[in-house]
């Protein structure tokens, strides 16, 4: 059996300091490891804009994924229309849908102060940071949407907050298959 040394890099601190790393990162890994489908969390935008201009002209895929239509408050987007606008001249696909694990029972959750299974999961990937669970989140979303196929190795981003601050190897599983996501490689995070 081969035993890949592989460096893990840790940041000190969780935040958008840490966006140049991970995009660094995330380039070199896409190299080194031939992937051809890398996933990014993007709230106002500005990650998604930065890797959409990375990844331009690269024969990448890449999806950068936004928060649900509403999920800051009712009838509103987080993104600008210009920078989404941006993106997509980049060649990059936008996607707006709903979180898999802030969906409808995170509702009854907060009206009946229950416990439910995907926040019990959400909760669990939060033990390895916030970046984690978002990154196993997006590739599950962009797996349900069809914009990358089950079952491959795709580079995943996200953050805590804004910007990036993880970057991870994910085999990609759609939500209903939840149990067939796999995180293989941690290549940053936080410490704390």
């Amino acid at each position: 059996m081969a035993v890949i040394e592989k460096k893990i890099y840790y940041f000190e601190r969780p935040g958008k300091e840490n966006t140049d790393d991970c995009l660094r990162l995330s380039l070199d890994a896409v190299a080194k490891m031939g992937l051809k489908d890398v996933v990014v969390a993007t709230t106002s935008g500005d990650t998604g804009l930065m890797y959409s201009e990375a990844f331009k002209g690269k024969g990448i895929n890449l999806i950068a994924v936004t928060h649900s239509h509403g999920f800051k408050e009712a009838n509103t987007d987080e993104i600008q229309p210009d920078i989404a606008s941006k993106i997509k001249q980049n060649g990059a696909i936008l996607y707006t849908g709903t979180m898999v694990t802030h969906s409808i029972e995170s509702a009854f959750a907060q009206k009946f102060n229950g416990l439910y299974p995907t926040l019990i999961v959400a909760q669990s990937l939060r033990r390895f940071g916030e970046g984690t669970k978002v990154c196993c989140e997006i590739v599950m979303m962009a797996t349900d949407a069809g914009l990358i196929a089950e079952g491959i190795d795709v580079i995943a981003v996200a953050g805590t907050g804004r910007g990036a601050d993880t970057v991870l190897v994910i085999r990609s599983a759609a939500s209903k298959r939840f149990f067939d996501l796999k995180i293989l490689e941690i290549i940053a995070k936080p410490r704390l």
